[in-house]
């Protein structure tokens, strides 16, 4: 573009031959209006025009909001630093000095041909990337979906959440640190005299953790007592409690020979006779069941265990405890204990203690919420970085 129409016959006769298509203009706003009707890849432009100049025109160009890049080149007979910054400054891609050189103008031609084949590559990746982010958004969106339904129904393994007895009454809360999560807790009917209590916890995070938390309820369910481990039929059709050291030994046979998983879990079982208060316990590698007797402290319960689905033959043993109308038992994931302040001080099993003594007085529900609020204003964050899952009961002994 040139206000000079001799100048822009021999530019544009020279750009013919070198086998460009030419429009031409006599003025900015002539030139402007071809930029609005026409798909321009690269512009030529005098600095000095009628009505604007061409860093004005250049500022306008750029202004049009098109989707690929115009290269720019200003024709002047201006050469200090400050036409060439106000140029630059408007936007121009290069400067040509009038009069024109063919070869040089041909050589800055190519030039800008290589940077729009730059741009216009970079142009095609940046659309493949877009489209391959959204086709993730898309999966994330749909995959965030199944994980919100996968933790529904997580937590509705633990169907109730607050179960009366006619002894007691057992509060229960399951709180995943992701979507899905590791713990679970959990009761059972032995028959109409006993209970069984559990919590255990599938090792890492998860899904696979999920799934393999999921079948290990399948293992210890009320509903299906002929597919609960922790059961025996007997002749009469009736049930009765397994020892819980040979259900936690059982289910380590059946993790390393059936379930081939790089998984373990920890468990506390405890068998309870509701008449009399007996209660035995087999602890896995979980945190120590804890103990309140009215008018006393917490006291931590068992010796420790090994965990399940470590190594074949494991050994476990049960501990007994002979519960008093009064009591609490309570049972835990270390979610709880292990959980950390901002400056990494972990709860620990004192600091759990000192919720329990302050809560003794609530029943079993409000100690749970009590719980989630004090672990929440310890670490500082309502995410918490482990699963979360405690199990209360109180035992107020045989109804008279």
């Amino acid at each position: 573009m040139d206000d000079s129409r001799m100048q822009r016959r021999i530019v544009s006769a020279n750009l013919r031959k070198w086998g460009y298509d030419v429009l031409e203009a006599a003025s900015g706003a002539e030139g402007l209006s071809l930029c609005v009707e026409h798909d321009i890849s690269m512009i030529l432009s005098d600095w000095m025009m009628p009505g604007m100049t061409g860093p004005e025109f250049c500022r306008a160009f750029r202004q049009l909001g098109r989707d690929d890049y115009g290269y720019f080149i200003l024709l002047t007979s201006k050469g200090g630093s400050d036409e060439i910054a106000e140029g630059l400054n408007s936007g121009a891609d290069d400067f040509l000095t009038k009069p024109v050189n063919s070869g040089e103008l041909r050589a800055r031609l190519r030039a800008g041909e290589r940077v729009l084949k730059m741009q216009s590559a970079l142009i095609d990746k940046n659309q493949i990337v877009n489209a391959a982010l959204q086709r993730i958004e898309t999966l994330y969106d749909a995959l965030n979906h199944d994980l919100s339904e996968a933790r529904h129904l997580q937590q509705s393994l633990v169907r109730e959440t607050d179960i009366q007895l006619p002894e007691g009454r057992i509060a229960l809360n399951l709180t995943p640190s992701g979507h899905v999560g590791g713990d679970l807790v959990g009761t059972f009917r032995v028959n109409d005299d006993q209970i069984g209590l559990f919590s255990l916890d599938v090792s890492g995070h998860g899904v696979t953790s999920a799934l393999m938390t999921a079948r290990l309820a399948g293992y210890l369910s009320g509903l299906t007592p002929n597919q609960n481990m922790a059961l025996q039929k007997q002749p009469d059709g009736s049930y009765a409690a397994r020892d819980p050291a040979k259900t936690a030994s059982e289910l380590n046979e059946l993790l390393l020979r059936e379930l081939d998983t790089e998984h373990y879990f920890t468990i506390a079982l405890s068998i309870v006779d509701l008449r009399t208060g007996y209660m035995r316990t087999v602890q896995a590698g979980h945190p120590h069941p804890v103990l309140q007797r009215q008018g006393y402290g917490p006291s931590y319960l068992g010796d420790g265990g090994m965990p399940v689905g470590l190594i074949p033959d494991a050994s476990y043993s049960c501990f007994e405890t002979q519960l008093r109308p009064g009591d609490r038992l309570i049972l835990y994931s270390d979610g709880i204990t292990e959980a950390e302040r901002p400056d990494g001080k972990m709860l620990d099993e004192a600091g759990f203690a000192k919720i329990l003594e302050t809560s003794r007085s609530l029943d079993g529900p409000t100690t749970l919420d009590r719980l989630l609020t004090e672990l929440r204003l310890y670490t500082g964050t309502d995410e918490f970085t482990d699963d979360v899952s405690a199990l209360v009961f109180d035992y107020s002994g045989p109804a008279m």
